[in-house]
């Protein structure tokens, strides 16, 4: 497992949400990158839905907050609509960012092997210096714990 703590955050520049290109260069000051595995699946509802509730904290803490996954765009903004959510979320289609950060691992679910994203969550600071990681996530509290650490940079 990499651990990125004290590392430079890998760059990158991707479509997003709200028909928007991001890129980790433009970003003024720190930021929460949380990947998460698949749109409008329980999980990652619960989480995106978690994040969204606590926006405006973050935000009052100058932190932007970003979702990211493999999904498209498209499906990016069907999860938004369905659920309401209030978060910016990155398509990584060709898995950049998922392999720079790490977190496109091999899993196993009901005995067979695939590969997806394993639910993580980076704090930037406003140098571009990773400054904690969450991997592994577990969905109920983590928002919370997230916005913890931010408070306390």
């Amino acid at each position: 497992m990499t651990n990125l703590t004290g590392q430079p955050a890998p760059a990158f520049e991707l479509p997003a949400s709200g028909d928007q290109t991001i890129s980790s260069d433009a970003l003024d000051g720190a930021y929460v990158l949380f990947f998460y595995p698949k749109d409008d699946t329980s999980g990652c509802t619960k989480e995106a839905i978690a994040f969204t509730g606590l926006k405006d904290a973050f935000a009052e803490a100058g932190v932007t907050l970003l979702g990211c996954s493999r999904d498209t765009v498209a499906k990016h903004e069907k999860f938004i609509a369905k659920h309401d959510l209030g978060v910016t979320l990155l398509s990584d289609e060709e898995g950049s960012l998922t392999e720079a950060y790490g977190v496109w691992k091999e899993k196993q679910m009901y005995g067979k092997t695939y590969w997806g994203i394993e639910r993580s969550t980076f704090l930037v600071d406003a140098s571009g210096t990773v400054v904690h990681e969450w991997r592994k996530v577990k969905v109920p509290g983590h928002a919370e714990a997230v916005l913890e650490a931010v408070r306390a940079l």
